[in-house]
């Protein structure tokens, strides 16, 4: 079981990344172009928001699965002294989960708002954020933080 969690966690970011990405290009044409919000872009705030809660269901499941966060907790005083242990304990999920809240109040900000303008604006805004914090908190191949590679 831990395996396929690894596996689709890490396919899964992919398809949060591709999202967000969209969601910005999306959000940011349609600020810059003072275009109406469509049920089109309602779409895409609402299945990027929905990508993104069931990458991180996967993501806490693989957490309770996997042997080096057990290890890390199990042996806490020794393990926050490994960078590597300590990212994957504490920072990585940390700023996950920030990033996914910030995902779920820009979408339901975005959603309430009256104004087409401010619906694209607030989307830009949260979910830019959100993709810069991910950026960050991914163990890429090239991290200075903790490095896995692209795919598992």
């Amino acid at each position: 079981m831990y395996q396929t969690l690894t596996f689709l966690h890490s396919l899964f970011r992919w398809l949060v990344l591709l999202s967000l990405l969209y969601s910005i290009f999306i959000a940011y044409k349609g600020y810059s172009r003072n275009r109406i919000f469509s049920k089109s872009d309602d779409s895409v705030r609402h299945w990027t928001a929905t990508i993104a809660h069931i990458q991180l269901i996967l993501g806490i499941t693989l957490y309770s699965q996997s042997p080096i966060i057990k290890y890390f907790w199990k042996n806490f005083s020794v393990a926050k002294e490994s960078f590597d242990l300590l990212f994957f304990g504490l920072i990585h999920i940390f700023l996950m989960i920030l990033s996914i809240v910030i995902i779920t109040i820009g979408s339901a900000l975005a959603k309430r708002k009256e104004a087409d303008k401010e619906k694209f604006k607030t989307m830009l805004l949260y979910f830019t954020v959100a993709l810069i914090i991910i950026f960050i908190a991914i163990p890429w191949p090239f991290s200075l933080l903790a490095n896995r590679p692209y795919f598992r």
